[in-house]
């Protein structure tokens, strides 16, 4: 839930700081240097949409991480790396344009939560081994 409720927060900076002003731009850019990529373009409204939702539904599959579902381990994994991923570009990508970008400020509150899930994950898995033997 700390990681979900980082990106939340995350979202509230992008969507706040213009975020789509970069990135619509850039996966234009892709998109004709190499159109086998899929880079949507976005409206401001269908991209928050978007993400609210998303964030809707992390936090609902939270209920089967606190039921120690054990698919939910490789997900929160995945989860983690992606949203570790996340944060680190925002701050690289800043420091590369020597100016902070959208989502920058939010950007080490996701990389610490991301680390501090990644590192849990292991944690759980063994106290749940504990717990069933």
């Amino acid at each position: 839930m700390g990681l979900t409720l980082a990106l939340a927060l995350h979202v509230l900076d992008e969507a706040s700081h213009d975020f789509l002003a970069l990135y619509n731009p850039i996966a234009l850019r892709v998109r004709q240097a190499a159109p086998f990529l899929p880079m949507p373009v976005f409206t401001f409204r269908v991209w928050l949409a978007g993400l609210i939702g998303a964030i809707v539904l992390l936090l609902g599959l939270s209920l089967f991480v606190f039921k120690g579902a054990a698919w939910t381990r490789g997900a929160s994994y995945l989860f983690g790396a992606i949203m570790l991923l996340n944060g680190c570009s925002h701050i690289l990508g800043s420091i590369y344009s020597s100016r902070l970008l959208a989502g920058t400020y939010s950007a080490p509150l996701l990389v610490l939560a991301s680390l501090a899930l990644i590192i849990a994950i292991p944690r759980a898995r063994q106290n749940a081994q504990n717990i069933g033997t």
